[in-house]
């Protein structure tokens, strides 16, 4: 009897399960769902194709759900969410966003890869339009669009991880100021403090600016953000903000 496995969530986890079941079992159904459109990209990619050192967008795409029928017969739904799981019936509800419609899909063996999301701080402003997180490419896009047609003079990048850092590279590779607001007292946690004094040189060497054992408590501005407001009480002018503070499991 064909057994029958459906996946929560594509990129890194899901779709590298469906290839490799497909590879341990010819005959097994295997749907996959996918409540964004892209089930497979380079996500440290994505500052890069913002700066234009990736110039085209495709090339962050590494599957495709063409592709993956094509090459693995498996079942990708893209713009579908499973809202609701009943492991008693063996079933999962899903909402097709695209037809607005809700249905539900059985399954004899469930994998949850739904991924994380970007830690949002709850502080005055974090809603105003110029504020951007650096999660997938949509992101990459809003971001991408907004440096060009609005041509920012300085922005604020809060976090200073691995994105942040590649951010805060691209955004002054196309001439925008950058701040870097780490809460921690050196950026790259993972780093000796003796290392992370070679990365903090080099970045003020390149003119970006470096703020450590702060962090923004608001955004202010009209109708959008026009300066970051830190713990430490000192004010940085911004035209926009990237959010790179980190991720959360992206569960109800």
């Amino acid at each position: 009897m064909t057994k029958k496995i459906v996946i929560v969530g594509g990129v890194a986890g899901g779709a590298s399960a469906a290839a490799r079941l497909r590879r341990l079992d010819e005959t097994m159904e295997i749907i996959m769902f996918e409540r964004g459109e892209h089930i497979s990209f380079a996500s440290c990619g994505l500052p890069y194709y913002v700066g234009g050192v990736i110039p085209k967008r495709k090339s962050l795409l590494v599957q495709t759900p063409g592709r993956m029928k094509r090459q693995y017969n498996i079942d990708v739904r893209t713009g579908s969410e499973v809202r609701r799981i009943f492991p008693r019936e063996k079933q999962g509800e899903v909402s097709d966003l695209q037809n607005q419609k809700m249905y539900l899909e059985s399954y004899d063996y469930l994998l949850l890869s739904p991924g994380a999301a970007p830690i949002i701080p709850d502080i005055p402003g974090i809603n105003l339009p110029n504020v951007f997180t650096v999660r997938n490419v949509p992101d990459s896009d809003r971001i991408k669009e907004y440096i060009e047609s609005e041509k920012p003079a300085s922005a604020v990048v809060i976090g200073g991880g691995f994105i942040g850092l590649e951010m805060a590279e691209v955004l002054h590779l196309r001439g925008v100021q950058v701040t870097v607001v780490e809460a921690a007292r050196q950026v790259l946690g993972p780093l000796d403090p003796e290392m992370a004094a070679i990365v903090h040189k080099y970045l003020q060497v390149q003119g970006i600016r470096l703020v450590l054992g702060d962090k923004s408590t608001a955004f202010e501005g009209s109708s959008r953000v026009e300066k970051v407001i830190l713990e430490s009480g000192r004010e940085i002018p911004a035209a926009m903000v990237v959010l790179a503070i980190g991720v959360k499991p992206e569960v109800w």
